[in-house]
């Protein structure tokens, strides 16, 4: 392996006055090696990850940095800038520059000595000889660790963790054979192992210091490291916050997430861990695992910039027992209780939201397989013994009871889900037990829908508040497990039961049989606003609440009917917004782009698959013509089909479910007769429209710029 730095490397007269010409510069010496084989993708490599996240860091230092296919092996480059060069660091300019290469698929060895050096920037002592060193030789070789830095380094009792930590930053020697080899036999060792020993020595060294007597034992802290390119701000983090917990007395122990992957952190040290420091800006990979302690969780650049300030908070919060319970990254829709700054009404939104996206497969498969009960067996299928004690392989009935049978078992799980996953939205994985309970109590009430959402509103903030409250050290260990759970669970079966769960049943009552009541003119009207919501964000909120409100009604083994015309008229409405801009794009193909008839293609299969978002690209090129047109049409099928007395029991499948649905032929009336509204209005309104000057005309030539309506500001769907 060639040496990651050389003489022909190091600039220290760097005259760039901007962070891309300081990169240039940098990248064409990189160039001239052969160690870049195409300058400009590689420069814009490195100005998308700048773009992703500022490299500057305090103290005057810039680390420009990617991973790129333009790079033949891992390479640095240093610039020394006299007047400074901005890369966003919060205390000014930055006259220390790396640039630092890696292959896309660089080797852990390479990998190692790359975060060896990163962890050698917080080094005082080896920024001190960097900005005095002369000769870009003695440049290279310093960085190399072949030369000490000038700067004396206090002498230190034999064995102690900073000893520790500057042996292992001499694998940066990367000319040497045998510091590769020994990276690579321990692949991702030099990063999070190397950390987690030296810390380890470490908190050794400050028990001695702080004079604690047997037995005790100084404050201990498990962190987590990662940044998007895992090269750099990773190690520099890691090394921040063990030198900080050096200072303070305090045991830290890292594990960092960097490119070349990571080692977990002992199981037994994580649950030692009084506290838990996540400095990221890429999910922490299994999160869970720290679960139930004191939780910091920052940026990586705090925890470069402000380590002992984050030490500082997370024994502030240990010792007010706050409890922060940490979930897989991306498990569920809301994060936590929403981003800093939302209001009330979005993060409560965002809980529902939750619950229902975890309720709408039960409902799907549930209401599918009774359907298709129905279908085979008739409508008295529903009486059928169980199959249990009555199944004939041979017998059509017996597998239409079995598939009804396996349909009402899926829908008995629809409102405990749904309020264990409003829960979960609100409090994590802690949320869980007390909304299902909830769920499970409000079916045994009678409370359906509506007691399901209650029950996991309160589950999510019973648990809420109990987190907030300060808990003894001893019972930390046992809170997400035994404490949250049996304390939720209480308090939500007792107001279940015995305070709102009879008040909320009648509602429910009431809700049903304002529905079964719902004729004539009523029935239509409702019929026309539910299209019109359908339609109204294409499966944004609104669209969201009509269909939730549809398949509420059909979320029970034995729905009325006119719960079923709702769900009917809602899938028909929905189907016509994408059946439309298919059909205006075949019969007027000029007034569109040559995207949009490509699209418009694909929305054909999307409107008949009842997916409503097929006609989001047309609406976000064309909102004030696309989304009134549809909404026109909507309202007509919503109408027609609840005039028609259509009826559905599946809450989805489009034109697939059909042969289920009551009055096929009329329910197919009714779509047409939506579509061929919305399309009319649609070509009418385009062809009116008057182009801007200079505009291009849609479809006039395939290479044709994109119509002033293209170029407008596409909407939230």
């Amino acid at each position: 392996m060639s040496e990651m730095i050389t003489a022909d490397l190091v600039d220290l007269d760097l005259s760039a006055d901007t962070k891309e010409a300081a990169a240039r510069a940098l990248a064409e010496r990189m160039v001239a090696l052969g160690r870049v084989t195409d300058l400009e993708g590689f420069l814009a490599d490195v100005a998308a990850r700048e773009a992703q996240m500022p490299t500057g860091l305090d103290g005057g230092i810039g680390i420009p940095h990617c991973r790129s296919e333009h790079v033949t092996e891992p390479t640095l480059a240093f610039g020394r800038s006299a007047a400074g060069i901005d890369f966003g660091a919060a205390d000014g300019p930055a006259d220390l520059i790396f640039l630092i290469a890696a292959p896309a698929g660089a080797d852990d060895a390479h990998l190692a000595i790359l975060s060896s050096l990163a962890r050698q920037l917080m080094n005082a002592e080896f920024t001190s000889a960097l900005r005095s060193v002369d000769g870009a030789a003695a440049a290279a070789a310093l960085v190399r660790g072949e030369e000490a830095p000038v700067a004396e380094v206090p002498a230190r009792a034999e064995g102690s963790a900073a000893d520790t930590a500057d042996t292992a930053d001499t694998v940066i020697a990367a000319g040497t054979a045998g510091a590769s080899e020994d990276s690579a036999a321990t692949p991702g060792a030099a990063s999070s192992g190397a950390a987690a020993g030296s810390t380890a020595g470490a908190a050794g060294e400050a028990g001695e210091r702080s004079g604690e007597r047997p037995g005790d034992r100084p404050f201990r802290i498990v962190a987590v490291t990662s940044c998007p390119t895992g090269i750099a701000h990773t190690y520099m983090a890691a090394e921040s916050l063990e030198n900080a917990g050096r200072e303070a007395g305090v045991e830290v122990v890292v594990e960092t997430q960097g490119s070349a992957g990571f080692t977990r952190l002992d199981p037994a040290v994580i649950a030692a861990a009084d506290g838990v420091i996540f400095a990221h800006d890429v999910p922490v990979r299994d999160k869970d695992r720290f679960a139930g302690k004191p939780t910091v969780d920052v940026g990586v650049k705090a925890g470069i910039n402000r380590a002992a300030e984050l030490i500082t908070e997370v024994r502030d919060k240990a010792v007010r027992g706050e409890v922060t319970a940490a979930a897989a990254p991306g498990a569920t829709p809301v994060e936590r209780a929403g981003e800093a700054g939302e209001g009330y009404g979005t993060k409560l939104r965002k809980w529902l939201m939750s619950g229902v996206s975890y309720m709408v497969p039960f409902v799907a498969a549930g209401g599918l397989l009774i359907a298709l009960g129905f279908a085979i067996g008739g409508y008295e299928i529903n009486k059928a013994p169980s199959v249990m004690d009555h199944f004939v392989w041979t017998q059509a009935d017996s597998w239409a009871a079995l598939l009804f049978q396996i349909g009402g078992v899926a829908f008995g799980f629809l409102v405990p889900v749904l309020a264990g996953y409003i829960a979960y939205g609100m409090a994590d994985r802690p949320g869980l037990v007390p909304g299902f309970v909830g769920g499970a109590i409000a079916l045994t009430i009678n409370a359906g829908f509506l007691g399901g959402l209650a029950a996991g509103l309160i589950a999510g903030g019973v648990v809420m508040a109990i987190q907030k409250v300060r808990i003894p050290a001893a019972l930390r260990g046992i809170m997400p497990v035994v404490v949250i759970p049996l304390i939720s669970s209480a308090v939500v079966g007792f107001l279940m039961f015995v305070v709102i769960g009879k008040p909320i049943a009648t509602a429910q009552k009431g809700m049903t049989d304002w529905l079964n009541h719902l004729t004539g003119t009523n029935a239509v009207l409702l019929g026309a606003l539910l299209g019109l919501m359908m339609c109204f964000d294409l499966g944004g909120p609104v669209n969201k609440v009509a269909y939730t409100f549809a398949t509420a009604g059909i979320a029970v083994s034995n729905p009325s009917d006119s719960a079923m015309k709702i769900m009917a008229a809602v899938m028909a409405a929905g189907m016509v917004p994408p059946l439309a801009m298919a059909l205006a794009t075949t019969v007027r193909g000029k007034l569109f782009t040559r995207t949009e008839r490509e699209n418009g293609k694909a929305a054909w299969v999307l409107g008949a698959s009842f997916i409503s978002e097929g006609a989001i690209p047309f609406a976000a090129a064309d909102p004030l013509r696309v989304i009134p047109a549809s909404m026109v049409g909507g309202a007509v099928t919503g109408a027609l089909s609840m005039t028609f007395g259509a009826t559905l029991r599946a809450p989805h499948g489009g034109i697939f479910v059909v042969p289920l649905i009551g009055n096929p032929l009329l329910y197919l009336v009714a779509i047409a007769a939506g579509m061929c509204v919305t399309t009319a209005l649609v070509v009418v309104l385009k062809t009116l429209r008057k182009p801007a000057p200079g505009a291009a005309v849609p479809g006039a030539d395939e290479g044709a710029r994109s119509t002033q309506a293209d170029r407008k500001q596409p909407v939230a769907a």
